[in-house]
């Protein structure tokens, strides 16, 4: 499986988003990508740092005209595309991702773990997805998709991995206050949580990030693959717009899931604390 990770910088106007998206599709199909992962939200600017703004004009449904010409571009290029937009469904509005191959639409994923912090107020535009977490089978492997703040929960990855999921991708919008000066921590941070997931779950993952300075935030680009023992194959830099083309060899995760034994070995019946809907966990309860 090829993948192809497309780190980009977005601007106010969707239409020239959805053009600079396209040339670089069309640039790693022609570096013979399979898969094309685009970053979160990728024919907008990041509008949840702001607590309020007329987003709303933003949000398309499954079957727009953006979709529609993305899904026959994937049909032209013959490959899977990854593209995380912002949807209208109903009454409702979803941060999801649609999965693409050859035309033919494989999968939807809205995003569960919905941010709500200082320049992350998402809870303000998106609906939390009820509809659970899914694996894809596509014509190269079995894929998963989580978006974003859905990085710092094990319990994602691990339903995946428990599905068969032997890649995941993460698309991502992920940056800092332009006033913060822990820049360097938060980075490191992210990479390491999600570099577990992969060990403890035997999985590829592959982020991809947008970059550049967008109002208030600085968002820091460093889209990566790590292999299913948390191995760094590939990281983009932190200033500019990159194409990630990386080769995954899957009988890895296959090989490794086999002699560590780590799904294998799982007591589920122990865990009932991780399903659990009190309202008063808290750490001094397990003491």
């Amino acid at each position: 499986m090829k993948v192809a990770l497309i780190q980009m910088c977005m601007q106010e106007d969707s239409t020239k988003n959805l053009i600079h998206a396209k040339d670089l599709i069309r640039k790693a199909a022609a570096q013979r990508a399979e898969i094309v992962c685009l970053p979160e939200l990728f024919h907008t600017l990041y509008f949840p740092q702001e607590e309020s703004s007329d987003a709303k004009k933003y949000a398309v449904t499954l079957d727009s005209e953006m979709l529609e010409e993305l899904r026959k571009f994937s049909e032209q290029l013959k490959i899977i595309l990854i593209i995380p937009f912002y949807e209208q469904n109903g009454t409702q509005q979803f941060n999801t991702a649609a999965v693409f191959d050859t035309g033919l639409l494989l999968g939807v994923y809205r995003k569960m773990h919905i941010p709500h912090d200082p320049l992350f107020y998402e809870k303000n535009y998106f609906t939390a997805s009820e509809d659970g977490f899914i694996t894809i089978n596509t014509r190269l492997g079995k894929i998963g998709v989580l978006i974003c703040f859905d990085q710092w929960y094990p319990e994602a990855a691990r339903i995946l991995a428990l599905q068969g999921a032997e890649v995941i991708f993460y698309p991502t919008a992920i940056g800092w206050g332009l006033e913060e000066d822990i820049l360097d921590e938060a980075q490191d941070a992210w990479e390491i949580v999600q570099r577990g997931h992969a060990i403890a779950n035997n999985v590829f993952v592959c982020t991809v990030n947008r970059i550049g300075k967008e109002k208030e935030m600085l968002f820091w680009g460093r889209s990566f693959v790590s292999d299913p023992f948390g191995k760094i194959l590939q990281r983009a830099g932190t200033r500019y717009e990159e194409i990630i083309i990386q080769d995954l060899d899957l009988s890895e995760v296959h090989r490794l899931r086999n002699s560590w034994g780590f799904l294998q070995n799982r007591r589920p019946e122990h865990y009932h604390r991780l399903t659990s809907t009190k309202e008063n966990h808290k750490t001094d309860d397990a003491l």
